[in-house]
């Protein structure tokens, strides 16, 4: 089958597409028929060799960690899964590879598709759902009547996020530069920042909850608007013990993560709140929570640009520019 994968770590250049063998299913996998697949920062990370001490990958390794398709093949174990069924998932992180004609995925990690999107749109959704729905809802406990800031609001997650921490009931603010303030607004933002122009710390304070995309020197200062009690949700900062704890990471590796994140961690607790690093893990569970809130008009996706196939190279670069509004989505082989 086609494929895009690494052989090795490093730039663009280490994308390549060629023939590989097809997937093999086990007996609790479902084989899916990629339609169409999206771009997420961890794609570049893991090509560029960033997350390497903690995702151990065999080469030739296909990226790719968000996907929509049809079912064209079901395990033996597997119930509630059809030849012809239209899913999407993001595949567990040992298991990813959607920048591929077919992938296996294990059924519990999969969803049926929310009625009324097309391939492109349900591809787009499966990471920053769940990432939103984990870290938001899950981590932080965002509740109505409490605030949240929003960090690149335009953005993949940024865009879900807005639109589900409104869902919650909370109040959002959100930093974006000015010409993208009229999107957020429209997802439901209450209070638009331009970061270019604005200094957020200057604008806000008292946020329950602080969402961060970007990490650096706006994850340091985001310290500033937390109210006591509150807390940082990073998926760009250093991680932490928790995070080494909850991914078994070895002892060594477990203290250079600890020391990596003591800085912010010490900063968030003098102002009161709290630090924490996650990654989303899978579930089909919460895809299928999450085509309930898109069928019920709660979340629409937004998405920038659509690629053919074989222009997966081109998708990437142009994320990793930075400057999408919303997702970037890579056409599969078979059309939609």
């Amino acid at each position: 089958m086609k494929a895009w994968y690494i052989e090795s770590y490093g730039g663009p250049d280490k994308l390549r597409c060629g023939d590989l063998p097809e997937p093999q299913i086990t007996p609790d996998d479902v084989l899916v028929e990629v339609r169409a697949s999206s771009v997420n920062p961890i794609d570049w990370k893991m090509r560029s060799g960033m997350t390497r001490l903690i995702l151990k990958h065999d080469f030739p390794l296909i990226l790719g960690n968000d996907l929509a398709g049809v079912v064209v093949g079901v395990g033996s174990r597997v119930s509630g899964f059809s030849v012809g069924d239209a899913v999407y998932a993001r595949p567990d992180k040992r298991q990813i590879g959607a920048f591929a004609e077919r992938i296996a995925v294990q059924a519990y990690e999969v969803a049926p598709m929310p009625a009324g999107l097309d391939f492109a749109e349900a591809a787009s959704l499966p990471l920053v759902g769940l990432t939103c729905l984990q870290g938001l809802g899950g981590l932080a406990g965002l509740a109505a009547g409490q605030k949240a800031l929003i960090h690149a609001g335009a953005g993949g997650v940024g865009t879900f996020a807005i639109q589900y921490a409104k869902y919650l009931g909370a109040q959002v603010a959100t930093t974006a530069s000015v010409a993208k303030h009229d999107l957020l607004q429209s997802l439901g933002a209450d209070e638009t920042i331009d970061y270019r122009t604005q200094d957020f710390t200057a604008v806000l304070k008292d946020c329950d909850v602080v969402l961060d995309t970007v990490g650096g020197d706006t994850l340091r200062r985001s310290v500033k608007v937390l109210k006591p009690g509150g807390m940082i949700v990073s998926v760009s900062g250093p991680p932490g013990p928790e995070f080494a704890r909850e991914w078994g990471l070895s002892l060594p590796l477990s203290m250079v993560v600890s020391l990596m994140s003591a800085g912010i961690r010490r900063r968030a607790r003098a102002a009161g709140g709290r630090y924490r690093f996650f990654i989303m893990h899978a579930s089909g569970d919460q895809l299928r929570e999450i085509a309930t809130l898109v069928e019920g008009g709660v979340i629409r996706p937004v998405i920038d640009r659509v690629f053919d196939f074989d222009k997966t190279r081109d998708a990437l670069a142009y994320a990793e520019a930075g400057h999408a509004t919303g997702k970037v989505v890579i056409r599969g082989l078979t059309g939609n």
